[in-house]
């Protein structure tokens, strides 16, 4: 006689079982879900619909289909060129200034002060976060032609007065200071800690071989920080195409247009003209342009 046991049959699932398997199924989606709402309710219909306004133009308060009317209306318009030429000129001058004196800045705190430490990453740190309106008010003061504190410094030491605000090369200068002291510390907390994961090791395999400061900074110190950097001067240049609150705040895009930047000339046509069909075509081939500018920046990192 066999002593073999027959196995017992799998008892079904039952539907209590399957119910709860299908509520951990869909509470990924349930936590995801808002999210996703949101994201396509105030960025992805906004990205959509500003595509479709820039194929269309206003008649009599209506839309109409004007096929590629702005594009064609963007390269003959003489200001878009000025504001995009004024954007670059900004962009040239002070995204490679304030990266260096982000990385200074960063260097000094990770290696060479260690009391106060806490308290200067708060004080470079805080003009990111000080609210513009506050600190135009300040530059203002400071940059004045007559009683501006800036010029009485130099009148005091023998020079002549600046007109900050008044000339269009000082008045470029000047949005280039402001922009540079509100976003250094940005990017200084960044490249620090890009730093602070740089392994100890290869410092002191360094100095055994007798490598100097200035050759650890340029051999270690920058290879290491590429992607970081990298990074800071990405998002540098799409912030500076998008420099719009320190011109509108401080010069108002003038004198003679001399520091209306392209998200200026953007802001006028679609919130003071109404042409929301132009300034979307404004946006896209601001985009464009940004695309290209980042594809540029990868491929000379040598990033694929």
């Amino acid at each position: 006689m066999s002593n073999t046991v027959t196995p017992k049959p799998k008892a079904p699932r039952t539907s209590k079982a399957k119910a709860t398997k299908n509520k951990a199924g869909l509470a990924p989606y349930v936590f995801v879900g808002p999210a996703i709402i949101l994201f396509l309710l105030f960025t992805g219909y906004p990205i959509v619909y500003s595509l479709i306004l820039s194929f269309t133009t206003n008649v009599e308060g209506a839309n109409t289909f004007a096929g590629f009317e702005n594009y064609i209306r963007l390269f003959q318009d003489s200001l878009f060129y000025e504001s995009l030429f004024n954007t670059f000129i900004i962009l040239i001058f002070q995204v490679p200034i304030m990266i260096m004196l982000a990385v200074i800045l960063a260097n000094v705190l990770h290696s060479g002060i260690h009391r106060f430490k806490g308290v200067l990453r708060v004080a470079f740190f805080t003009p990111t976060v000080t609210s513009l309106v506050a600190a135009a008010v300040i530059f203002l003061l400071i940059l004045n032609q007559d009683f501006g504190i800036l010029n009485f410094i130099l009148q005091s030491i023998g020079m002549d007065r600046i007109p900050w605000l008044n000339d269009p090369f000082w008045a470029k200068v000047s949005l280039i200071i402001v922009t540079i002291w509100r976003w250094t510390g940005y990017n200084m907390i960044i490249i620090l800690a890009g730093l602070q994961v740089i392994p100890k090791d290869l410092y002191e395999a360094a100095s055994i071989d007798g490598a100097t400061p200035l050759r650890k900074f340029f051999s270690i110190t920058l290879p290491q920080l590429k992607p970081v950097l990298l990074f800071a001067f990405v998002m540098s240049t799409i912030g500076t195409f998008q420099l719009f609150d320190e011109a509108f705040n401080l010069t108002d895009g003038g004198p003679i247009n001399a520091t209306t930047t392209v998200t200026m000339y953007l802001y006028e046509n679609g919130f003071e003209y109404f042409d929301f069909g132009y300034a979307s075509s404004i946006a896209y081939v601001v985009v464009l342009i940004i695309a290209v500018l980042s594809f540029i920046q990868f491929k000379l990192a040598g990033d694929d």
